[in-house]
């Protein structure tokens, strides 16, 4: 009403009355009091399947009406869940106490706590605890209180705390997806046929309890397919357990996931052919600083003397440092300094803009008078690992291991088609989660 511009304004009788009831409304209970030590303390608790859910409340003399001096809820963890009605409810009880302890411990008369469970009832008659119990039977004996019971159809205000997180759940498991699954499968593996899809669809009135949302169960008869495809197909690349768990993650679904990845790429004749080891070396770890943002500080390196492939016997490896995207440029032989910039440009500045640092190896690419100048003009700090200790640049050199590892999965018996599986390579990778990010390069890029 106060508003700019909102003009003719006619205050009527019923206007004033509805005012009035605002004023009334904002002015009485429920509104919070300010707990007062000195009265006797209500606290009423419930919980549900999602949520916990209590009220404190006072009453200024015995006939007056309760006041709530207080309200919590929050949702239950996923091991809260798993809990049985009974556990919950003591739960809702602990909860509540922790919540209020600084008003609660020590009270001068008992704490009234009503619940809508009756077997709360009889917790201090109890003969046999678990640890879990044990523990909250003494964190209870800081507090003197009673337990009542009352019908969960008349407990309704803790109810409605405790199952507001119900409607929340079954919203967001409901909400279409903006982007069709079949789109987002398609872009994480290309080779997901429709015949798979369409009999995982059929058999979905079978998934056992558990399934996530938004999430297709695979009955066991197509496990090993789903395996195949998302393991050894080319765009998959052969990679590890974590990194095929969350590939496969994104859309499908079965109890022994996570086992099944595992023992699947154990007995993987590839994988177990070609996959070199990554024992540490001994010594104290001296991390380089972590970059601000992507594509802000690279690290480069070179893979030499391959089998011949459409001419091309190098590898130029290059690496964001900060989102662990990479780069991999097949070349014909080792460059000099001076064919080293046009190729830097062309794969770094022209798509990702200059960087400020770049951490490579002493070549003699990289130590020359004409790449230090060329890094010089354009603002670019060049780092170099120390002799005899390749480390240094850590994350050029785990890219070799990784894109040697992809090449030797799939490379022909000629080992002449290297140059062609590059791309395949690469897009694996940058679509593979990694371990350090908790994200695929293409995710944290863009």
């Amino acid at each position: 009403m106060t508003k700019k511009g909102v003009g003719n304004q006619k205050w009527t009788p019923q206007a004033t009355q509805a005012f009035e009831a605002l004023k009334q409304a904002f002015t009485t209970a429920p509104v919070l009091r300010h707990p007062d030590p000195a009265l006797p303390f209500q606290v009423e608790v419930d919980a549900s399947e999602l949520g916990l859910g209590a009220v404190l409340s006072q009453r200024e003399a015995p006939d007056k009406p309760l006041h709530p001096c207080g309200f919590y809820s929050r949702k239950l963890s996923p091991a809260e869940k798993n809990y049985d009605i009974g556990n919950r409810e003591l739960l809702a009880v602990i909860a509540a106490l922790a919540e209020w302890r600084y008003l609660l411990e020590g009270s001068k008369d008992p704490i009234v706590i009503i619940t809508d469970h009756k077997n709360l009832t009889y917790i201090g008659d109890a003969k046999r605890l678990n640890s879990r119990q044990a523990r909250w039977s003494l964190f209870l004996s800081s507090f003197n209180f009673v337990l009542t019971y009352r019908p969960g159809s008349r407990n309704i205000k803790a109810d409605a705390l405790s199952r507001q997180y119900e409607s929340y759940e079954h919203n967001i498991q409901d909400q279409h997806p903006i982007v069709p699954q079949e789109r987002i499968i398609a872009a994480t593996t290309i080779s997901v046929s429709s015949p798979l899809m369409k009999r995982l669809q059929t058999v979905q009135g079978a998934a056992p309890g558990g399934k996530p949302p938004a999430r297709l169960f695979v009955p066991e008869n197509e496990r090993e397919e789903v395996l195949n495809i998302y393991h050894d197909n080319k765009t998959s690349g052969h990679m590890g357990i974590t990194k095929t768990v969350s590939s496969i993650s994104k859309l499908l679904w079965w109890p022994t996931l996570r086992r099944d990845v595992k023992d699947y790429i154990a007995v993987c004749e590839v994988c177990s052919r070609q996959k070199s080891p990554k024992t540490a070396p001994i010594g104290l770890l001296q991390p380089l600083p972590i970059p601000e943002r992507p594509w802000s500080h690279v690290a480069m390196d070179f893979i030499v003397e391959l089998p011949e492939s459409r001419g091309n016997t190098v590898i130029l490896t290059i690496i964001d440092r900060f989102s662990k995207m990479g780069h991999y440029v097949p070349l014909r032989k080792l460059p000099s300094a001076a064919e080293l910039v046009p190729i830097f440009i062309a794969n770094v500045v022209r798509i990702h803009g200059v960087p400020r640092e770049i951490v490579s190896d002493r070549g003699t690419q990289f130590i020359s008078g004409f790449w230090r100048g060329f890094c010089k003009n354009v603002g670019i700090d060049l780092s170099f690992s120390s002799a005899y200790h390749p480390q240094t640049n850590g994350a050029a050199e785990r890219a070799n291991q990784n894109i040697e590892k992809y090449l030797r999965c799939f490379i022909s018996e000629q080992q002449d088609n290297w140059s062609d599986l590059l791309p395949w390579a690469e897009y694996a990778i940058n679509s593979a989660v990694s371990e350090s990010t908790g994200h695929s390069p293409f995710f944290t890029v863009y």
